[in-house]
């Protein structure tokens, strides 16, 4: 899931899923010590503690389809996953979801003016790329010129905001940005923070080099760490330490990507192959649960899993109306008890589209779909619906909806569930499973769907993706719905500079994202991580991002 919230990436293999187990068995406690929005689960240590060098040994899907991650191709789980170790951001999350400024990149990032925006950036003057060029105003120009959706010979991910810029210029020196905006932009924290990264000039400058530049191999990075070689044989990816790094020395000598199925995470675990792997279900969890020298962190993730509706021209769940019903049909409370069962101690489901529960803003705005087949029979025989047999029919018409769903044990409990409860007011759920080859180039992104079962990745700036993903006929609106009602709602949010002010507008598009029914949310990741005993400062981040300087693993 897939994932982070640069523009919300869509997740399949890297989402969190969970699973349930059969029998009547006491449901152990998912493990670990986190509370929801509080702190994360990391063994945290003293680097004092810690010994010096050592290797982490970590998995990844697969090879980046490009080492760009502002590209679209390269927006996914395992390329943000290399970068985050290897490049700048802006600020640092905290455990609660709060934003503190990374000196190690930027000295001061201010937010100068607010009428018109205005924000300008401090280049830290020790900062440079690791072939030893300085880190200069111009990369954030360049990086905001191609991210900014008026060329469209790029492929970008997301506008992130840069849509927004009436300009960059220099500053005091080469070491300052000043960035006035042409529309005030809520999450300006996020342009270069979060899931996204600033990446040297030569990826931005043109639409070849940002598209194809990068498609083998990464450019010059700027972090406590480097990619230091690539070996598709292998099917490894190994970083090591920078050697133009100004900031804290980390203590780990390497970090080792391995490229392995799901199916081998958890032996490649227990062989003493990988020192930490996410956890999908609870067999998984009791086997690593029961591996000598294996302990269980968990945080609640940022990933999180729903039903995308298609309401498109000429589609059945064109009629909102029709879209209440069935979805007054699914009962999201026990999808999330029986697919969370043993991997959260209180499995509950996610009932927001724009924050996950941890982050300041999160509420339930849910109730305008609450669980109720009387009432979804009453508004689907009012529709005109009505039973013919098992189902119901109009005009000729089976009420029978397509579930396209990724292949996964997991993922087949959301959609056997959800088929059980339609079918209970009269509705036919058909699930239609297809492989990860062409799930969303075939299925997803073109609309072929009435449901689709997928997950979307968030990050501590979350309105960044609202524009992406739920205004009328933009990137990430599959399902096509929207209204103008909505899109102005959007924008009111993302052009609110009080942070209070923008999670009140947030929730109010919430509000209406449900009575639409664009999407319904089901459960956010448990956060349960299989992670080395030794490994210190390492695990369930929950809301945080790693501090690659810290981790290490204990002294004996």
């Amino acid at each position: 899931m897939k994932i982070q919230r640069f523009a919300v990436i869509a997740l399949v293999t890297g989402l969190t899923l969970a699973g349930c187990s059969s029998g009547k068995q006491e449901t152990p406690s998912a493990g670990g010590s986190a509370e929801v929005g509080t702190t994360n689960d990391v063994n945290p240590q003293d680097v004092a503690n810690l010994k010096q060098g050592g290797n982490l040994r970590v998995a990844l899907t697969d090879f980046a389809p490009n080492f760009n991650p502002l590209n679209i191709d390269g927006n996914t789980v395992d390329v943000h996953a290399l970068m985050r170790p290897t490049m700048p951001r802006a600020f640092r999350i905290e455990a609660d979801g709060s934003a503190t400024l990374n000196k190690d990149f930027f000295t001061n990032v201010e937010l100068t003016s607010t009428s018109p925006q205005v924000v300008t950036y401090t280049i830290n003057p020790k900062a440079v790329w690791s072939d030893g060029t300085p880190i200069r105003w111009q990369y954030i120009k360049s990086q905001i010129d191609a991210t900014s959706g008026k060329d469209k010979r790029f492929a970008i991910a997301a506008t992130n905001g840069s849509d927004r810029v009436a300009s960059v210029e220099r500053g005091a020196d080469d070491r300052q940005a000043i960035i006035r905006f042409a529309k005030p932009w809520a999450d300006w924290k996020g342009m270069f923070s979060g899931s996204t990264v600033l990446v040297p000039k030569s990826m931005t400058a043109t639409p070849d080099a940002f598209n194809k530049g990068r498609l083998n191999e990464p450019g010059p990075s700027a972090g406590p760490f480097i990619i230091s070689n690539l070996d598709r044989g292998a099917k490894r990816i190994t970083l090591t330490r920078n050697p133009k790094w100004w900031g804290t020395p980390p203590l780990l000598e390497s970090i080792t990507y391995l490229v392995l199925d799901d199916a081998a995470r958890i032996p490649a675990l227990q062989n003493n192959t990988i020192d930490a792997t996410g956890l999908a279900t609870l067999d998984e969890l009791t086997i690593t649960r029961g591996t000598p020298g294996i302990t269980i962190r968990r945080a609640p993730g940022l990933s999180w899993y729903h039903f995308t509706f298609n309401g498109g021209p000429n589609s059945l769940l064109q009629d909102p109306a029709l879209r209440r019903a069935i979805a007054k049909g699914i009962d999201r409370k026990t999808i999330a008890e029986v697919v969370l069962r043993g991997l959260a101690d209180k499995p509950a489901p996610l009932n927001n589209h724009v924050y996950v529960a941890g982050q300041k803003g999160y509420q339930d705005n849910s109730g305008v779909v609450a669980f109720d087949p009387d009432k979804a029979k009453q508004e689907l025989d009012a529709l005109g619906w009505h039973m013919n047999g098992q189902f119901r029919e109009k005009d000729g018409r089976q009420l029978a909806i397509r579930d396209v769903l990724f292949d996964s044990i997991s993922t087949r409990q959301f959609g056997q569930i959800a088929q059980n409860n339609l079918a209970q007011i009269g509705v036919k759920l058909d699930l239609e499973i297809r492989p990860a080859a062409g799930f969303f180039s075939d299925y997803v992104t073109v609309g072929n769907f009435d449901i689709a079962q997928f997950g979307w990745g968030a990050d501590a700036f979350p309105l960044s993706s609202l524009t992406q993903t739920y205004r009328t006929n933009s990137e990430s609106n599959f399902g096509k719905i929207g209204s103008p009602e909505i899109d102005a709602k959007i924008e009111q949010a993302v052009g609110e500079l009080d942070p209070d002010k923008a999670r009140a507008l947030a929730n109010d598009l919430d509000k209406m994202l449900f009575e639409e029914v664009v999407s319904l949310p089901l459960t956010q990741s448990p956060g349960n991580v299989a992670v080395r005993s030794t490994l210190a400062n390492f695990g369930a981040f929950g809301l945080a991002d790693p501090d690659y300087t810290k981790i290490g693993f204990m002294k004996p």
